[in-house]
This record gives C-alpha cells, sequence and structure tokens, in this order.
C-alpha cells in the first residue's frame, strides 16, 4: 500500500489530484497581496517561488517574508520553492546558499514543504531532508526539463531516484516538442505508479501540448496539478477555477 502525505489536512495521494498556485511577488508588498488574493479562491496548496523575490539572497529577508505570508495563509498548506535557472527558474545560486537558506527555512516551521531539486550532490540532499523531517516538513525532490521529453525510461528512472533519496513527494515536470513526447510523459507515469510508486508522486508536461497532463493526471497516477491565478510560474498552466472544474468531473467518472 501506497504512503499519503498530509498537509494541513490535504491528503496527497488520496482522491482527486490537488491544485497547487504558485506566488510569484518581487516584493513583500505584492507577495501579501498576492497571500491575500490566494486566501479568495478555492485551491488546496500554495507554492512560494522565492526565486521571483528581489531580497532572496538575504536569507533573513526571506524569514520575513515567510513568516508575514504564513500570517495571512494560516491554514494553507505551503510548499517553498528556489527554482534555478538551469530548471526553469529566475536566477542561479551557488549550492551551499541553496542548502544554507532551505534550512533556515525549515526551521522557522512555517512551512510545510520544501522542494529540493534532484540534480545536487545526494549527500546534501539527505542531510536537508533529515533537516526537514526533524521540523515535520515534507520533501518535494524534483526535476524540470524545459528542453526536452527525455526517454520513458529516464523520466520513470529519475523518479525512482528521488524516491530513493527520501522524497516524500517525487516530482518530474518535461517539456515536448510533440504529440508523442506528452504520450511518453503519460506512459511513464503510469508505469512509475503501477511498478515502482510506493508514495504520492507529481508529473506534468509544459507547455500548450502538455496540457493533457495537467489536467488527467489522476488517470495515470500524478497526485498534484499547478494552476494558474494571475501570473503562471510555468508554461500551459490553466486557470485555477477552470482547472478545478475539470478535475473534479474527471475524477467524479473514475
Amino acid at each position: 500500500m501506497k504512503k499519503s502525505v498530509t498537509v494541513r489536512g490535504i491528503t496527497l495521494g488520496k482522491g482527486a489530484p490537488k491544485i497547487c498556485v504558485s506566488m510569484v511577488g518581487k516584493t513583500l508588498s505584492q507577495l501579501k497581496e498576492e497571500a491575500s488574493f490566494l486566501k479568495t479562491i478555492e485551491l488546496d496548496i500554495v507554492e512560494w517561488r522565492v526565486d521571483f523575490f528581489e531580497h532572496v539572497d538575504e536569507i533573513e529577508k526571506v524569514k520575513e517574508a515567510i513568516f508575514e505570508i504564513r500570517a495571512i495563509l494560516a491554514d494553507t498548506p505551503l510548499i517553498f520553492t528556489f527554482r534555478s535557472a538551469k530548471e526553469g527558474g529566475e536566477r542561479e545560486c551557488n549550492p551551499s546558499f541553496y542548502f544554507e537558506l532551505n534550512k533556515a527555512i525549515v526551521e522557522t516551521s512555517q512551512v510545510d514543504l520544501i522542494d529540493i531539486e534532484l540534480f545536487n550532490d545526494e549527500s546534501d540532499i539527505k542531510k536537508l531532508i533529515n533537516a526537514a523531517h526533524t521540523y515535520n516538513v515534507f520533501v518535494i525532490i524534483s526535476n524540470h526539463d524545459f528542453e526536452r521529453t527525455p526517454p520513458k525510461e529516464e523520466i520513470v528512472s529519475r523518479l525512482r531516484k528521488a524516491q530513493e533519496l527520501g522524497g516524500d513527494l517525487p516530482k518530474l515536470a518535461v517539456m515536448p516538442v510533440s504529440a508523442a513526447d506528452v504520450l511518453t510523459l503519460l506512459d511513464a507515469t503510469n508505469t512509475m505508479n503501477e511498478q515502482y510508486a510506493d508514495r504520492p508522486f507529481i508529473t506534468m508536461s509544459m507547455g500548450g501540448k502538455g496540457v493533457i497532463s495537467r489536467l488527467a493526471g489522476e488517470i495515470f497516477g500524478s497526485v498534484l496539478t499547478f494552476g494558474a491565478a494571475n501570473k503562471a510560474s510555468a508554461p500551459g498552466q490553466v486557470d485555477v477555477t477552470e482547472l478545478r472544474k475539470i478535475v473534479n468531473l474527471l475524477h467524479s467518472n473514475l
């Protein structure tokens, strides 16, 4: 039986896929306005994409911001994510700062999940996972390929690696150049789900061609999908209200 992940009453791995919306404000005032707006939307989880934040290189200011965000989104599950430029994020940072920042945020106890990129030093990843679990924070181990869709075997291999490292939620996002690429991602998701996964995981095919994967992930095994409220954080995200309708429609017919 697969594990599930429950944060603030939201269970990933049971029922319909949960819907996450990312905050991408550059300033603290923008983030507070964004958080207040997201409170009015029917969503399940909020992700703070801290790589958009103008003071991301100042850990104390990031910590101050996370307390402000949590005060507004008091009961909403919150993911903390620094997405590196090489994986589609807004900026690059050296690995030591990346892990220092994530550890500092874990220790505030203000977030429910952190996102760690798979292609980092394995010992650093494991140390951060241990630190996160000490503070009852779950860990997404992610990989984003904005250039292509790897072969099915490689997609499954990366998801399995994230699982083996101890990630609570393996995540993989790829970019299709053809409809066949989308089928490759969905086939790999199905194989991971049926043969290897012992915990919930997340996959998506990005861009316009990949939208079907954001809508119908449940059929193949993905437990979380990302929608857009004001500004999308990745190509292909669907308006969160429309996304909810479609996800619920598909779920009710399974």
